[in-house]
């Protein structure tokens, strides 16, 4: 088959079963939970098919991309929107991977969340998830990589939140959801910055295995859209300020926890800068920033992993440092390594999400074996730091390093303290223009009934 239709098929497959399920669930056609399960592991069974075939028609023809222009959705002057499609060496081994993820997360999900309430909304948004990520894996421009790039942080947020009665789920929901949006804001500048400056976001390459990325002529310019994209990989990989998100996210379901925060969400990070390589290469200040970024991602998560109580959080932390020493290798130029660690990093981390909720119980058998406590591992840590910094790292790591006390006092506190300034201004402005004080900046008629009634106990 041609590889322009694998490339279509396999974009096509997870969205088509996202939009069966959508209308399912819509309509209330009372579709099994066989029959949604089935539904989900049919795409991706194909989407790994499509990939092999993809593969295999690489080789034989010997290309090192196959481009497949869709259609064109808009042009306006010299802005035009391209439905376009990369099949290479980078996003060929992704699209594979993350399709064999998703199907085996399907299939462990049947059984796990089986009579659960969300069972169906759960398959729903694990498809769309899937569409989503296809998405950004094969898009050839920023345009299609930034729609995908939304899904997937929409779908993440809804999952976070799936267990929607209890409280902390939704606010761990929206606290993912807030730092998606402030972080996608660089990814859409850099594709509008590109737009202007280039012309166009087309990522095929005219040289090299692994794609093209336009970089403009001026330095500057080449500074700022990398900038801009490492800032958007920041709050999608949870890296160092941003990253208190991440532990929070497993109040989710495993298995969405395990796809998400273990095997592929938190790797599109890595994913669009390794597309991105050209401007890292033309940049020695973004390579810099990239490597300063993750080598204080891998340190914060390495100490504050250590003093976890629960599983999960232990598991989002190691998660954290293996992704900050993936930005590591990418920032210094090991493609080759990065991808590697990406794939192996993706499905260790994956099953160990999955098995957490046993992981106790195989601890004490493990013990009970071995007729004896298990050693405790990372002394090599503790020989390494002075004694006397020890006691200051070891309140820094329970605290997370403070990033979210900053965050919330400092950034977000003095936000919402200024707009309340704002607003009690216009009200009272509002208030004096109604004839209802004096001046303005006075308390008005209404608000002083309301200072008297809560004087007198609420009596007029």
């Amino acid at each position: 088959m041609n590889a322009n239709i694998l490339a279509i098929i396999l974009v096509a497959l997870p969205a088509a079963a996202a939009a069966l399920l959508g209308f399912s669930l819509w309509g209330r056609r009372g579709l099994s939970e066989a029959a949604y399960s089935r539904i989900t592991a049919a795409a991706f069974i194909g989407v790994l098919g499509c990939a092999l075939g993809l593969i295999a028609a690489l080789v034989h023809y010997g290309p090192t991309q196959a481009v497949t222009l869709v259609g064109h959705w808009f042009e306006v002057g010299e802005y035009h929107f391209d439905w376009l499609l990369v099949a290479d060496r980078l996003s060929i081994p992704f699209a594979l991977f993350c399709g064999l993820l998703v199907g085996v997360i399907g299939a462990f999900s049947r059984r796990y969340l089986h009579r659960e309430p969300g069972y169906f909304r759960f398959y729903f948004l694990l498809a769309l998830f899937g569409a989503g990520v296809e998405l950004v894996v094969m898009a050839g421009n920023l345009d299609l990589i930034f729609i995908g790039w939304e899904i997937v942080g929409l779908t993440s947020a809804l999952l976070i939140a799936f267990f929607h009665e209890r409280r902390r789920p939704v606010e761990n929901g929206f606290r993912a959801f807030v730092t998606y949006r402030l972080c996608d804001v660089g990814l859409l500048a850099a594709t509008v910055w590109t737009h202007h400056i280039v012309g166009s976001t087309e990522l095929v390459a005219t040289s090299g295995p692994w794609g093209g990325f336009p970089v403009p002529q001026s330095s500057f310019d080449v500074t700022l859209i990398g900038l801009l994209l490492l800032w958007a990989t920041m709050g999608k990989s949870a890296q160092v300020p941003l990253g208190g998100w991440l532990p929070r996210a497993m109040e989710g379901p495993t298995p969405s926890s395990a796809i998400f925060y273990g095997a592929i969400s938190i790797h599109l990070g890595p994913y669009l800068l390794l597309r991105a390589a050209p401007i890292l290469e033309a940049s020695t200040i973004v390579s810099v920033a990239v490597v300063a970024v993750g080598s204080i991602t891998a340190l914060h998560a390495t100490f504050v992993g250590r003093v976890q109580t629960d599983i999960k959080s232990a598991l989002a932390y190691a998660s954290m440092t293996q992704v900050g020493l993936i930005f590591v290798e990418i920032g210094l130029g090991l493609r080759y390594l990065a991808l590697i660690h990406i794939v192996g990093h993706a499905a260790l981390r994956s099953l160990q999400i999955l098995r957490s909720p046993s992981l106790l119980h195989d601890h004490h058998h493990l013990e009970q074996a071995m007729g004896s406590v298990l050693p405790a591992t990372g002394g090599h840590i503790e020989r390494l730091i002075p004694q006397r910094l020890q006691p200051w790292l070891y309140r820094h790591a329970l605290e997370r390093g403070y990033f979210d006390n900053v965050l919330r006092d400092w950034v977000v506190g003095t936000f919402v303290r200024f707009f309340r300034a704002l607003d009690g201004a216009d009200q009272r402005f509002t208030a004096w223009i109604a004839g209802q004080s004096g001046q303005p900046g006075q308390p008005g008629q209404l608000e002083r009934r309301k200072n008297n009634a809560a004087r007198t106990g609420g009596q007029s």
